[in-house]
């Protein structure tokens, strides 16, 4: 059954329009003012809100706009009750992220048309989308089902990178976010005297390019495909337009892209922190976990690692070689076989 929270301060029409809702099979919570709204979102989470504009206390648009400020709330569909009919003021509650609106007085078939259509909405772009292109095609035609984003573009299309071919580099202009279909690609940093780090690992199902692309700022680091890879290049205009156009495609669509984010921070306390002996540890993890699947061994340059530890080539030989006396790991020329997990993630840990 969903729940919608009501926040009318008119009793008649706010008890006239809970037992609409509530005979159509609604479970209908109550406020007669913005704050007490509010306050009811702490006992209990709405699947929709209906809010009046013109209250005592904290009006529509304030209640609004402290939902959109807190994750945890800005994805909940919004439809506005109002006397008033100006458009500057429907306006301003879309350019706030009210999703529908409704003119009082209205009747029966049109509250919950709009109740419906809404809840529909949030329903369709809401389930779990599979980690490949497959998936992303599927949400993107769910998205376009949405009026304000039918515009979304039809000829994404698949492109192919060689080996150690750059997908963007360092001071670009972002115009694309990019979904890795195949294929493993590096994201690096090159400072002024030529030293590479790499700031992430990517393989299928990932993106990569959505934080520039969010602040329209330059590349703050090169992507470079580590083998032969497939890429899906999504438009700005299209990925600007799932951010801002509807809420509830933009809340699925942040949990789809920012999966790597935390660990982005992590990997950077880390370097700052953590020993070489941790971090060339924490570094073998990563490439085991990202790229080796449940296999415990693959090929990776020394170059390559040295680069995500952020220390010299020769400091992470060296280690390397303790790890081998100690049997940790197998060293065959590229070739690096796992030998005991546990105790390289004991290392991070402990420090040693």
């Amino acid at each position: 059954m969903n729940k919608i929270l009501l926040i009318e301060d008119n009793v008649e029409v706010r008890e006239n329009t809970a037992e609409i809702l509530e005979l159509s099979g609604y479970q209908v919570t109550t406020a007669p003012n913005g704050k007490a709204g509010l306050e009811q979102l702490k006992e209990q989470m709405p699947d929709l809100i209906i809010c009046d504009i013109m209250m005592p206390e904290l009006d529509g648009y304030g209640v609004l706009h402290i939902l959109s400020k807190n994750p945890s709330t800005a994805h909940i569909p919004f439809i506005f009750l109002t006397a008033k009919v100006e458009k500057s003021d429907m306006r301003m509650g879309m350019n706030l992220g009210a999703d529908d609106y409704l003119t009082k007085p209205f009747d029966d078939i049109e509250l919950l048309g709009a109740v419906e259509a809404r809840l529909k909405r949030t329903r369709q772009i809401q389930h779990d989308y599979d980690s490949n292109i497959s998936g992303l095609d599927h949400f993107f035609n769910d998205a376009q089902e949405i009026e304000s984003l039918k515009a979304l573009s039809k000829e994404k299309r698949i492109r192919r990178h060689k080996k150690k071919t750059n997908l963007y580099l360092q001071g670009d202009f972002p115009n694309y976010l990019i979904f890795i279909n195949k294929g493993k690609v590096k994201t690096y940093k090159t400072n002024k005297d030529g030293k590479e780090l790499i700031t992430g690992l990517y393989g299928p199902g990932d993106f990569i390019g959505f934080n520039d692309l969010i602040t329209q700022s330059d590349h703050t680091d090169s992507a470079m495909a580590m083998e032969e890879c497939e890429t899906y290049f999504i438009p700005k205009e299209d990925f600007l337009q799932l951010i801002y156009k509807d809420r509830s495609v933009a809340s699925r669509f942040i949990k789809i892209i920012s999966g790597n984010l935390k660990d982005q921070e992590e990997k950077m306390l880390h370097i700052a922190y953590n020993s070489v002996r941790q971090r060339v540890a924490e570094a073998l993890l990563t490439v085991q976990r990202n790229f080796g699947m449940a296999c415990k061994q693959f090929q990776f340059s020394r170059e390559d690692l040295s680069n995500i530890v952020g220390t010299s080539p020769e400091s992470v030989i060296r280690t390397l070689s303790d790890f081998k006396k100690e049997q940790l790991i197998e060293i065959k020329s590229n070739q690096i076989t796992l030998k005991d997990i546990d105790e390289l993630s004991a290392i991070i840990s402990r420090g040693y």
